[in-house]
């Protein structure tokens, strides 16, 4: 009987915390288009790709008029430099599909440069939520923008307006109706 009390008194006790506990959410892709330093960090990112695309296109290029000129020529040459034309080719495409791969593939140059650029400003937006949560007493806050999804969230919980004014921004209704 005591064991019984014991867990009838532990379940109250939990279901009474659990109901207590404050949660809000926030969205922080909406967030972050307001800091015009994302923005900036977004441009030099896309010019910085753009750049590096346009390289290794010219460079695909260049061996785009290598294999021509060495189709035109190839009854022309002896079997030895028709083997050392062919060998340049495939070294220029190993090398430029390997630049490809350093600048844009996983753990490259692109990724280097936007984890570089984004995270003081990740950063950033993290310490504004948890000051603003432990400032207004919340035990959670999730990201609507994250990969959780919402089937209903009541818009009275949403304190991403709060975020961008504790960033020191204010915030735009425009991007309100868009994030919605």
């Amino acid at each position: 009987m005591k064991k019984f009390l014991a867990i009838l008194a532990f379940l109250t006790l939990s279901i009474g915390v659990t109901f207590a506990q404050r949660i809000a959410y926030v969205d922080s892709e909406y967030i972050i288009r307001h800091i015009p330093e994302y923005s900036a960090a977004q441009k030099q990112l896309d010019d910085l790709a753009k750049k590096w695309q346009d390289d290794i296109d010219r460079q695909y290029d260049e061996i785009e008029k290598l294999y021509r000129a060495y189709q035109n020529d190839h009854a022309l040459l002896s079997e030895d430099l028709r083997r050392r034309r062919e060998d340049e080719i495939v070294n220029k495409e190993k090398q430029v599909k390997e630049l490809q791969r350093q600048r844009f593939g996983f753990g490259g140059e692109l990724e280097k440069e936007r984890t570089r650029l984004f995270q003081p400003i990740q950063d950033r937006v993290a310490k504004a939520i948890e000051a603003f949560a432990k400032a207004q007493g919340f035990d959670f806050i999730v990201d609507k923008g994250g990969e959780m999804a919402f089937l209903y969230a009541n818009p009275a919980l949403d304190k991403s307006n709060d975020i961008i004014t504790r960033l020191g921004y204010k915030p735009n209704p425009a991007l309100l109706q868009q994030n919605q």
